[in-house]
Order: structure tokens, then C-alpha cells, then sequence
């Protein structure tokens, strides 16, 4: 065999990219100011102010990215900064609508005139009820209308007396008859001037003491009488409505002024064309129901029955007297009500469910009109209602209230306010699978949010950014009250701050981890008694963040040392390789190593994925395993049919399989099966491959190599154990120092590759061998060695299927 020793190995110098701490420009982050603005974002700063700067319908915003990246902070001040040259919006009222009380109508006044209004018809309430009852009171109020009233009741008496006379000439009198609770006049006969009953007469005739004729005369008399008593007691009915058109009549002469004069200098302050139409119409309702001004006051204890003024109140919607510039509204918590208000019912004492123009409430929405609003995507669309009306809303440039009831159908009062003209510039925040999902799905979406915002997670490294980096550090420690960082912690932040962004030329912008890094490594200075934050605090913090997520890796590790999950780290195995896989789980991410298998086969199945036959493969792993087989195809199978069937297993693997990192490891494990050349245990493969055979980049690179690292260090570390990594993953190793030390001492290596017969080579340590003109490899190599198998296993399938083939055409 053409064996190889000789293989390619990167130095400890290019396993991580360490900060050198001339970069630095500070001796601690004490000596720096802390960062005012927005980190590497300038892609979406730059179209966050397109979309605030352009006013047109439709340009509202929606800001993707991950999470920790700035999105809100950036938002909340661009915002701030832009509201001090806005003006600011009106305030909106909505008063009683005298003609039609369903509908409400809304008022708009500039900024603190809301208010002013408001106080001014509370003002003239409290005048009226207190002014009016004082007039009703006095002398001059009291004699005129007593005056009234007695003038009539004169003329009631006159008429009285004269059909009295009258009566008392035909010998009857008029007396008070009580009918219930009514008193009724009615007329009865004098006898010897005395009034006696017409029944008592007509017992006094039975007994021949009373003549009868003269009974019967006054029976006529009486019908008389009594036609003519009704035509005064009619007469009487009107007099007294007289006397109430007259006091009304002085009412409105005494009282009217008063309440003209008042809404007269209301005018005057607000001239406003629907403040004057209704001033007008609450005159008029004043004027005409002027006794509400006549009832008396309830006495201590006893509740009072609803406002009689309700119709002459204001009801301040959106008070803007104390906002400068437009509004900026962060709503964190945007279910239908607290983003788009509701028109509240209450329940009367009847238990009838009531409710007024008063009982209107605004939300966010209606808050941020003429200014922004800023909301969760994810949470608006989870709440019931709030995404079409939203949509509705943006779509239409107008805002209505409406009770939250009514949008499940559910039948309550009705009231319809006049609709708002809605001027909100809407800002979304969510991730880019919510964006592209509403895009595709919702026709109105692309017509609403024509401006999308991508926060990036990583931003490119240099001396510009680094010092930014600082300044960060310092903004969190000042704002946290930390203590400061040295050098050494500084570079430390930075250099993980590097891993997260998972290549060395970039650094990563998700902050809200580093603040945690920030926040945790302080609290361990302080407990060392440290009055700076060194690297050794920061890498304890990164440290024990790990350590308090890791307990499903310490089980797989502790399976695997115990044999459980079956892992060998020495010596070498024929169709058999260590793969490398990625656990992740959100918060944590660890690699670890996986046992593949390959058995090969006379056939024509070609490549058997186990993994997808029981169901339990991803499409990428499918896909990987298909490009797999078009690689053997290809290189092999130009002068001779593809007699094979090769099934390949990830051994103990119960939960699935997905990504295409392990097709190269796929290959090498047939590669073995086929050629008989047993495979190193102590090397551990990652990388997908194309149908040329080239070596493609991976991701979790740091992950899987630290995988392999902890599962050889426990079974112990022989000097031979490594990783075969793409070539192209060299610029995203950021390994942990223990790892990068056991490189430098020779324990553990690292071979990039770019093809699989550079992979092959390292596994069999038999050279991979070159196609000669003729068409075959070079002798004594893997792939001679596979070529010579498979023409074997060619023939030996022609051997047994020749017969049956030519029986077929034979019949």
C-alpha cells in the first residue's frame, strides 16, 4: 500500500483570533465615554429614517432581526430625537350630539385647548346650577311670579264666585266632593239654607215630607247646572295652564340671558365652527329644560339618580397640553382594548347595560396619533382583533371605537362615535419569519409596511468598531454600576464577542448577551475582591454561564464515558467513522460525536439513509445523502454499471437527523467498507460535500471540535486524536484556550481539508490515489481499491442476474 504520513495541520496561531491590546486605545473603560447611539446597525438605521422621514401612506416600518440586536433601543431614539422637531397633535374631544345621541361627536383642538374647554363647560355647569337657583330665589324673581300667579288665581276666584251666586240664586251650593285622591266640585240643593243630598230629598218624598215636583224641578236645575259647572271647571283647567305658560314664559325671560350670556363668552374664547354648532344646540336643550336647574338636592345618604348635566359635559379623549413635539408610544402590551380603547358599559340599577359618549377611553393607537407607535409584531398578531383593525385602520386613515363585545358578535348598546382621521406611523418589531410570512400571506401587509429594517447579528471587525465596543462596555457599567474593565477584560469581551458572531472577521452585535458577559463578570471581580474586571473574570463568567445550561451535555458526556453511547477514540475500525453533530438548545449550543456506520453490498439500491427509511431524516440530510451518491456515481461508475447497495447509520440515534455536515463522513464510512481499509477512531469528520468530491463549510465548527476534545480528554488524550474540518472553516474557529493548548503541546490536532481524498487519506493513512489517463487509478491506493470493488461486486451482480435477464428475453 502507498501509505501518507505527511498531512496538512493548523497551527495554534490560526485556531482563534485574539485582541491585541495595542488595539485598545484605553487602560480601563473608565477612561472612554459611553456609547450614545446604535452599534452596527447603519443598514437599518439608514431605512429606519427613510420610513420616518417619508409622511406618504403605506411607509410604516417593520424592524427584523434577533433578538439583543438594538432593535427597540434603536427605534425608541431615532424617535425621540425626531419628536422635538414635530409639532404636536391636537387633543380630541368628544361632546354629547343633541340631535342624534348614538353618535358622538368629535372635536379637534390644538394642543391644551382640550383641556381649557373641558374646565370651561365644567365652569359654566357649576355657574348655571349655582346662579340659577340663586335667581330662582330672589325677591325680583319670587315677586314677579307670584305676581303671575296671583293675577290668574284672581281671575279663577271671580269666575268661582259669580257661578256661585248664580248656583245660590237657583238654591243649590257648590261643594268639594273627594273622588279618591282628587277633590271634584259638585252642586247641592239648598233646603231652609241648609245643603242637603238629592238622596236624603228623595227619602224625605217616600215619606211625604219633602214635596216631589219640586224634586224633580231641581233634578232639571241641577242638570243645568252641572253642564254649566263643567264649562267652569274647563275654563278653571286652562287658567291653570296659563299660569304654567306664564311662569314659563318668565322663566325663559329671566333665566335665558343668563344662560346665553355664558355660552356667548364661550363662543367667544373658542371659534371653532363645531364648537359654535354645539354651543348652540347645548343652548337650546338648556333653555328648553330649564327645570333640571329646579330640583332640589338630594338629602345626605340618599345616591342621585344618573347627572342630569351628562349631555353638557366634555369627554377629553386625548389631552396633549403637556406633550412636546409628536408622541412616541411604546406599547408593551398591545391586546384590542389597550391599543385601540373601547367604549365602556356599565349596568344600571335595573340591570340594564347603559352607556355614554363619557365612557369613551382611547388607547395607545389614538395616543400616538400625529406622532408613533411602536408594538411587538408577534404579539399583535396573537391578540384577538387587534391585527385587522390595525390593518383596517392603516389601510383607511381612519380610526373608529368601537366595544370590544361587538367584535365576537356579541349584541351590547350601541354607540358609534364619529370616526378619528388616524396619522400614526407604525413601527412593527418582530423576527423575518413573521415578515415573510405576512408578506406571502396578507395582500394588505406590503401595502401598509412598505419599508422593512434587518438588524444584523454580527458587523465587520476593525479599530472603528472595537473602540465602540468600549464604549458599550463602558454605557453598561455605568449604567449597571460596574466595575471597570482592563485590557485584558476588555480584549476578552471582544474575543467572545467574536465567537458569537461565529467568523473572525466579524463581531457579533447581539448585546444583550455581552451585557449579561458584562454584568456577570463584575459580580465575579467583586467577589475576588478585584476593583478592575480582568479576562480571567470575564472567561469565568462565560464559564459558569455555560455551566448552569449544560446539564443535558454533562449526561451525553457522562453516557458516552461510560460506555453507553458507544464512542471509541483509538485505533481503527473498518466501515466505521466519528461524525460530528450540533446540539442545539436556544440557549445552549455543544457539539459531541457521532458513530456512523457504513455496509456495503452486491445490489442496485445504491446509497441506503437508514435514517430516512425509519423516518427519522431531515430534507437537508436527505438531500446530502442523494448528492453522496451522485459523487460515487460520478466517479466511479463512468465504465460500469452501479452494482451497489450501501446502507449508512447513525448508530444510537433516536430523535432525527438533520443538515447535510456529515455527508463527507457518509462517504468516508463506504469509502472503508469498500476498499477494506479499516478507519482511524481517533479522528473525528465534519463537512458536507458536493458531486465533485470538494469539501464544503459547516456550521458550529468551535462547537464540534470542543465535542470531540471533552469526549477524547476524559477517555484520555493519546497525541494522535484530532478533527478533519473544511478548509473553508478555518476563519470561524474561535476555540477555547484548553483546547488550542493541547494543540500547542501536540495532544490534539485540527486538518483542514478540501477535497475527500485529502479526508480519506488522513482516516486510512493510504494514499487516496489519481486517475491515470487510461481511465484507472493508480495501484495501491483507496480509490484503486474501491474501483477494483466495485467492478467486482459489477460482475458478481452479471453473474447472478445474466440468466434471468436472458430467460426474459428469451419469452
Amino acid at each position: 500500500m502507498k501509505t501518507v504520513t505527511n498531512f496538512k495541520e493548523l497551527p495554534p496561531e490560526l485556531l482563534k483570533w485574539s485582541c491585541d491590546h495595542e488595539k485598545i486605545p484605553v487602560a480601563t473603560s473608565d477612561e472612554c465615554k459611553p456609547c450614545e447611539g446604535i452599534i452596527g446597525q447603519e443598514r437599518a438605521l439608514k431605512a429606519i429614517q427613510t420610513g420616518l422621514d417619508i409622511k406618504s401612506l403605506g411607509y410604516n416600518i417593520f424592524v427584523t432581526g434577533m433578538v439583543g440586536t438594538g432593535r427597540t433601543t434603536t427605534i425608541k431614539q431615532l424617535l425621540e430625537k425626531m419628536e422635538k422637531g414635530d409639532k404636536t397633535p391636537d387633543d380630541l374631544l368628544y361632546v354629547n350630539n343633541f340631535k342624534n345621541p348614538d353618535e358622538p361627536t368629535l372635536i379637534s383642538l390644538s394642543a391644551g385647548k382640550g383641556r381649557l374647554f373641558k374646565d370651561t363647560m365644567e365652569n359654566l355647569i357649576s355657574m348655571l346650577r349655582r346662579n340659577i337657583p340663586e335667581m330662582i330665589k330672589s325677591k325680583y324673581y319670587s315677586e314677579k311670579r307670584d305676581e303671575i300667579v296671583e293675577s290668574q288665581h284672581r281671575k279663577q276666584k271671580e269666575i268661582l264666585k259669580n257661578f256661585e251666586e248664580e248656583v245660590a240664586k237657583e238654591g243649590f251650593s257648590v261643594i268639594q266632593v273627594q273622588m279618591g285622591l282628587f277633590v271634584k266640585p259638585d252642586l247641592v240643593p239648598l233646603i231652609a239654607g241648609k245643603p242637603t243630598p238629592f238622596d236624603q230629598l228623595e227619602a224625605m218624598v217616600r215619606e211625604d215630607k219633602f214635596d216631589k215636583k219640586k224634586l224633580e224641578n231641581l233634578k232639571k236645575k241641577y242638570e243645568e247646572l252641572t253642564e254649566k259647572l263643567e264649562e267652569i271647571f274647563e275654563r278653571l283647567k286652562e287658567i291653570e295652564e296659563e299660569i304654567r305658560e306664564a311662569l314659563k314664559q318668565w322663566d325663559a325671560e329671566s333665566i335665558t340671558p343668563i344662560i346665553k350670556g355664558a355660552i356667548n363668552g364661550i363662543k367667544g374664547s373658542f371659534k371653532f365652527p363645531k364648537i359654535k354648532e354645539y354651543l348652540d344646540d347645548a343652548e337650546s336643550t338648556l333653555i328648553k329644560n330649564i327645570d333640571i336647574f329646579k330640583a332640589q338636592k338630594k338629602e345626605a345618604g340618599e345616591k342621585e339618580v344618573g347627572d342630569p348635566f351628562l349631555a353638557y359635559r366634555v369627554n377629553l379623549l386625548i389631552d396633549n397640553a403637556d406633550q412636546k413635539g409628536a408622541p412616541v408610544i411604546m406599547e408593551t402590551n398591545p391586546n384590542y382594548i389597550n391599543l385601540f380603547g373601547s367604549v365602556e358599559v356599565a349596568t344600571s340599577r335595573f340591570g340594564i347595560l347603559q352607556t355614554d359618549f363619557t365612557r369613551i377611553k382611547a388607547g395607545s393607537f389614538l395616543k400616538a396619533n400625529g406622532g408613533y407607535l411602536v408594538v411587538n409584531a408577534l404579539d399583535a398578531l396573537i391578540e384577538p382583533g387587534v391585527w385587522n383593525t390595525l390593518k383596517r385602520t392603516l389601510r383607511n386613515q381612519k380610526f373608529e371605537i368601537q366595544n370590544y363585545a361587538s367584535l365576537f358578535l356579541i349584541s351590547t348598546t350601541r354607540l358609534k362615535p364619529e370616526p378619528v382621521d388616524a396619522d400614526v406611523k407604525v413601527v412593527l418589531i418582530g423576527d423575518a419569519y413573521i415578515y415573510y410570512l405576512l408578506y406571502r400571506l396578507d395582500e394588505d401587509f406590503k401595502k401598509i409596511f412598505k419599508v422593512k429594517a434587518e438588524f444584523d447579528s454580527e458587523m465587520k471587525k476593525d479599530s472603528k468598531t472595537i473602540k465602540e465596543y468600549i464604549t458599550f462596555i463602558k454605557k453598561i457599567a455605568v449604567d449597571d454600576k460596574l466595575q471597570p474593565f482592563d485590557k485584558s477584560g476588555i480584549a476578552a469581551v471582544i474575543e467572545y464577542g467574536t465567537r458569537l458572531s461565529g467568523r473572525q472577521k466579524k463581531i457579533s452585535t447581539r448585546f444583550h448577551i455581552i451585557a449579561d458577559v458584562l454584568r456577570e463578570a463584575s459580580y465575579w471581580a467583586k467577589k475576588a475582591g478585584k476593583k478592575t474586571v480582568s479576562r480571567e473574570h470575564v472567561e469565568k463568567a462565560i464559564e459558569e454561564r455555560f455551566e448552569r445550561v449544560s446539564l443535558i451535555e454533562d449526561k451525553i458526556q457522562e453516557y458516552i464515558e461510560e460506555g453507553t453511547i458507544m464512542i471509541d477514540t483509538k485505533g481503527k475500525v473498518l466501515g466505521q467513522v466519528n461524525g460530528l453533530s450540533v446540539y442545539d438548545m436556544g440557549e445552549l449550543a455543544f457539539g459531541k460525536p457521532t458513530r456512523i456506520t457504513a455496509r456495503t453490498a452486491v445490489g442496485r439500491a445504491g446509497v441506503i439513509n437508514i435514517e430516512r427509511e425509519a423516518d427519522m431524516s431531515g430534507r437537508t440530510h436527505n438531500k446530502g445523502v442523494l448528492i453522496l451518491g451522485g459523487y460515487l456515481r460520478g466517479k466511479y461508475a463512468q465504465e460500469k454499471p452501479f452494482s451497489l447497495s450501501a446502507s449508512i447509520a447513525f448508530e444510537q440515534s433516536y430523535s432525527g437527523v438533520e443538515g447535510d455536515s456529515a455527508s463527507s463522513t457518509e462517504v468516508y464510512a463506504i469509502l472503508s467498507s469498500l476498499s477494506q481499509l479499516p478507519l482511524r477512531q481517533d479522528i473525528a469528520v465534519t463537512g458536507s460535500l458536493n458531486q465533485k468530491g470538494d469539501i464544503q463549510p459547516i456550521g458550529g465548527v468551535n462547537e464540534k471540535i470542543e465535542g470531540f476534545f471533552d469526549v477524547c480528554r476524559a477517555k484520555g488524550l493519546t497525541g494522535t486524536q484530532g478533527v478533519i474540518i473544511p478548509h473553508q472553516n478555518i476563519q470561524n474557529l474561535m476555540l477555547r484556550k484548553d483546547v488550542i493548548e493541547a494543540v500547542k503541546q501536540g495532544k490534539f490536532h485540527i486538518y483542514p481539508v478540501k477535497t475527500i481524498d485529502e479526508g480519506i487519506e488522513i482516516l486510512t493513512g493510504v494514499k487516496a490515489g489519481e486517475r491515470k489517463d487510461d481511465g484507472t487509478f493508480e495501484k495501491d491506493t483507496v480509490n484503486c481499491l474501491v474501483d477494483e470493488e466495485l467492478k467486482r461486486l459489477a460482475a458478481s451482480w452479471k453473474t447472478f442476474t445474466g440468466p434471468f435477464e436472458k430467460e426474459k428475453e428469451k419469452n
